[in-house]
């Protein structure tokens, strides 16, 4: 159970990562882009007439010290099947992820993703693990950062918005195209509340395919926060070229914005052996 958690929580972090340097643009438009949110798409909508910067665009972020959430996990691939594993979360802003995974109401494994390097103990095996950014680059042949990994858990706009950003309009929504690196993103910013709604991201010569889709928003503090969160990569294996799809679905049971230090504590035994990724 606790190798399991490892791989989930390892692929929930890289899932879209993974995605970023692997998904494909379709050539058949999509009729309507933002049906069945956390469904994978592959398209890219050419409906809208106007294309303009996205630089006037003011997006509702999330702006917090530290942020504490009661969440389930649940996880699905060729491999694994796993349901509502219950994590709670800690983060202080562009700092620290502190994650504690239980299981029937013991801790089973914790977590710390730092700015220099993601940390995993897992208290069954009495095994760890240490990751640096660098190597998850090389990877995923992909700039791998903290920052990435915060807004994609939080629901902030993975990427900031500069002068190369387009803006269209679509029924409810603006869509912002960002081109980065190998692939085109495109965020779906609800116009009712300006907040990412959801993301789709393809590469221009594969076949794969992201989709990441956010929704029941509640006010914590005064800020929405996106209490489910369904995630959906599909792409081809280059050893068996068989098509694999992963599923992800966060559901937070509750969400706290605080301004006092909630504590992360982390620490690994010296009696625990440290295992290769």
């Amino acid at each position: 159970m606790s190798n399991k958690l490892t791989v989930f929580f390892c692929t929930i972090m890289l899932v879209w990562l993974s995605a970023c340097h692997r998904p494909k643009i379709a050539k058949t438009p999509s009729k309507n882009p933002v049906e069945n949110a956390g469904e994978a798409n592959n398209s890219v909508d050419t409906s809208s007439a106007i294309t303009e910067s996205a630089a006037p665009l003011k997006l509702e972020e999330i702006n917090f010290n530290y942020l504490t959430t009661k969440s389930k996990f649940s996880f699905k691939n060729h491999k694994e099947d796993m349901d509502n594993v219950t994590v709670n979360m800690r983060i202080r802003k562009d700092s620290l992820i502190w994650l504690s995974v239980t299981g029937v109401g013991l801790e089973v494994a914790r977590g710390l993703i730092t700015q220099d390097s993601i940390l995993f103990a897992d208290k069954i095996h009495k095994e760890f693990f240490k990751l640096s950014y660098e190597q998850l680059s090389q990877q995923y042949q992909f700039k791998i950062t903290y920052n990435l990994l915060q807004s994609v858990i939080i629901g902030n706009l993975p990427y900031p918005i500069d002068e190369k950003t387009a803006v269209d309009q679509v029924s409810s929504y603006f869509i912002l195209r960002q081109l980065i690196g190998n692939f085109v993103a495109e965020n779906y910013i609800s116009k009712s509340n300006f907040k990412l709604s959801r993301l789709n991201a393809v590469e221009k010569d594969t076949d794969n395919h992201f989709s990441l889709a956010y929704s029941d928003f509640n006010e914590v503090n005064t800020s929405l926060f996106p209490f489910n969160c369904k995630v959906k990569l599909t792409v081809k294996s280059p050893k068996d070229q068989e098509v694999h799809t992963t599923s992800i679905e966060i559901k937070h049971i509750r969400a706290e914005m605080q301004d006092n230090n909630p504590g992360f504590p982390f620490s690994i035994p010296s009696s625990y052996k440290r295992k290769s990724k």
